[in-house]
């Protein structure tokens, strides 16, 4: 029955992710940046670039089989690409104490991840970034196309369509 409820309220979190389609970017919210070059780094820094967003947790299985997977292969595939951007964002949503921003430093040194890095949600405070892009949980995965329209919010997608989709946007 549990596991019933569960699929039951993340069907209906995807659902209201969909909605966001089309729709302007809104600002991160972040709590605070792990890794950044710039300490108030937020969507407007990325205006005229494909941006590719991955929320996640630190203890979240899915996030280590399948996100950081095809968050570092797309990495490496864009990474001389000026026109793309990545950044990922631990959306802290519940295991306040385990999912803190020492959790996401450690995630940076594990993947080696040279993109910013930030932290959303506090004990008790659930991630503004989630609730900003109405994400339905961890992985998460949203594409920004250059003008700062919302074209993929999902929980994943695979890096062959993640390229197809962000080569298109960036024409």
């Amino acid at each position: 029955m549990r596991f019933f409820l569960v699929v039951l309220i993340l069907i209906s979190n995807t659902q209201g992710a969909d909605r966001l389609i089309g729709q302007k970017a809104k600002n991160f919210e972040v709590d605070s940046w792990v890794q950044t070059h710039k300490k108030d780094l937020d969507i407007g820094d990325f205006k005229g670039k494909v941006l590719y967003l991955y929320g996640f947790q630190s203890w979240c299985p899915g996030c280590h089989s399948h996100g950081f997977p095809t968050l570092s292969e797309l990495s490496k595939i864009y990474k001389d690409d000026k026109d793309v951007a990545f950044v990922a964002i631990q959306t802290t949503f519940e295991g306040y104490s385990s999912n803190d921003k020492d959790a996401a430093k450690q995630i940076v040194d594990r993947y080696k991840l040279t993109m910013p890095v930030g932290h959303s949600g506090t004990d008790g405070v659930r991630s503004k970034f989630m609730q900003n892009y109405q994400t339905g949980g961890t992985p998460w995965t949203i594409i920004v196309d250059k003008q700062g329209i919302i074209r993929f919010s999902n929980f994943h997608l695979s890096v062959a369509q993640a390229v197809d989709m962000i080569n298109k946007l960036k024409r």
